[in-house]
């Protein structure tokens, strides 16, 4: 072994200075990405709840404080926009996005550009914006912190990072919501039923197994409202514009009350096709005709629903995504949960594509919680995190000595 470093050694010392320079840069380069890499992995660990689906003689119901008086305001909710810097993202200004989305019957507009808070054109500056360096695309919408959280582990392989990542910027925020779960590396079933401590997930757009993400951690009793949003980067396509939105029970389009209407759940996700076909016209008047909910709620276990038109189907979905009970070609429905359904939530399909999501009524013990996202989910386990933490610390040191030592050689 010594005569083979020994060797590479002297096949060094006989290359072209420019390429000794050259080698060395590299090198150099790739230490400091390791130390970048493994530094930002330091995390706590944690001892995850074991999946338990919603029990309790009680049933929360999401919408109970839903105001007839305030309608339902159509609202997008992660839009990105024109920023400073290279990292832009979209190229169209804030007051063009509002604009273009007024003419589509949205009455609320907010901003979430990656990793700053942006200037609204009527509410100043709104304190959302979408966190996340990291390479596998672990996206987190922040609702209501001071400042941005520049930290993130850029390669987040276990479930106890991620979960480290949501916890530290759930300290500093009104609301956390994770974002496009099926398009983000690493996230699957056990991932989904182990973490807690953010309030909403975004939907997935795509029909096929329909909302899996979101039974998965529904069924392990990891109660979440959802949320649907275009996730809008590009103002001049029409098919990436008024196609997933949220209608909110709110009074008015501040932060203040949106953020209070999220956390209350009181909204419900709307799916419209991209109608017309790139016809901007007929996109507009068609938006503007949208089936909406007329009157949702719970009485005695009874969960209950009623459309603005009728739908060709209603389906109210289940523990572990079973089909509970479906109502065709009908503009209401009813379904009486059983002592054995932990969850219920209702969608609606209609006949020009449109879809409705309602968030889900759960089981749960009034008399021990508040709602079912007052649950427990994981706890830190100490010793493993100092012994985890010594071991990223160690091999930072260490990366940092050969860096050391490198530099030192020029």
């Amino acid at each position: 072994m010594r005569k083979f470093w020994d060797s590479i050694a002297e096949k060094i010392s006989r290359a072209p200075r420019w390429a000794v320079v050259i080698g060395k840069v590299i090198a150099s380069l790739i230490l400091v990405m390791l130390i970048y890499v493994v530094g930002t992995s330091a995390s706590a660990v944690y001892d995850f709840r074991a999946p338990t689906p919603f029990s309790g003689p009680d049933i929360f119901n999401p919408y109970r404080n839903v105001d007839t008086t305030y309608g339902w305001k159509r609202a997008a909710l992660h839009t990105h926009s024109k920023v400073e810097g290279i990292f832009n993202e979209c190229d169209f200004t804030p007051q063009q996005i509002c604009d273009e989305y007024a003419k589509y019957g949205y009455e609320v507009v907010h901003f979430s550009n990656h990793n700053e808070h942006t200037q609204h054109p009527t509410e100043g500056e709104v304190k959302i914006y979408e966190h996340g360096y990291n390479i596998s695309k672990l996206h987190v919408h922040v609702y209501g912190s001071e400042g941005v959280n520049i930290f993130d582990p850029f390669i987040p392989l276990f479930d106890f990072q991620r979960q480290f990542k949501l916890d530290m910027l759930a300290k500093d925020a009104d609301i956390v919501q994770l974002n496009h779960p099926r398009r983000t590396k690493g996230i699957d079933k056990e991932t989904l039923q182990r973490l807690g401590g953010y309030q909403i997930i975004e939907l997935s757009g795509v029909i096929e197994e329909e909302q899996r993400e979101w039974d998965w951690a529904l069924s392990a009793g990891r109660y979440l409202f959802g949320i649907y949003t275009d996730d809008m980067h590009f103002l001049d396509r029409t098919a990436a514009v008024a196609r997933r939105s949220t209608m909110l029970n709110t009074s008015s389009e501040s932060y203040d009350d949106v953020v209070a209407t999220l956390r209350d759940g009181a909204y419900y996700s709307l799916y419209t096709p991209d109608y017309g076909d790139g016809d901007k016209e007929i996109k507009r008047a068609m938006n503007l005709t949208i089936p909406r909910i007329r009157t949702i709620g719970e009485s005695d276990g009874d969960i209950y629903v009623s459309f603005t038109e009728a739908a060709d189907s209603i389906r109210f979905t289940g523990q572990d995504q079973r089909l509970l009970h479906v109502v065709y070609n009908s503009d209401t429905a009813s379904y009486k949960m059983h002592e054995e359904d932990s969850y219920a939530r209702i969608t609606a399909y209609f006949a020009d594509g449109e879809r409705i999501y309602t968030n889900p009524f759960a089981r749960y013990d009034a008399e021990q919680m508040s709602s079912p996202m007052d649950v427990q989910n994981h706890s830190i386990n100490i010793t493993l995190t100092i012994i985890y933490n010594i071991v990223v610390l160690a091999i930072v040191v260490a990366l940092g000595y050969a860096l050391y030592k490198l530099i030192r050689r020029w």
